[in-house]
């Protein structure tokens, strides 16, 4: 995704969204949710949505997906 893209995806975001705010009160229990089901984005639709188009809080989960699961030193 170039730039532009990402920037127009994140000035027309979904009211739907559930914004970096709501994403990092619920980023923990959005990853035990994945690690347990597979099916967080189903138990935390706004969490998805808002992970869709925002790279930090993206990364912040996948950061901490790796770290639960045992995947960093």
């Amino acid at each position: 995704m170039t730039g532009r893209e990402s920037l127009r995806n994140f000035l027309s975001t979904d009211p739907a969204d559930a914004g970096c705010a709501e994403t990092f009160r619920l980023i923990d229990r959005y990853v035990e949710r994945e690690l347990a089901r597979g099916d967080a984005g189903l138990a935390f639709p706004r969490v998805a949505l808002h992970l869709n188009v925002c790279g930090p809080c993206a990364e912040d989960v996948r950061g901490l997906l790796a770290a639960v699961a045992g995947e960093l030193d």
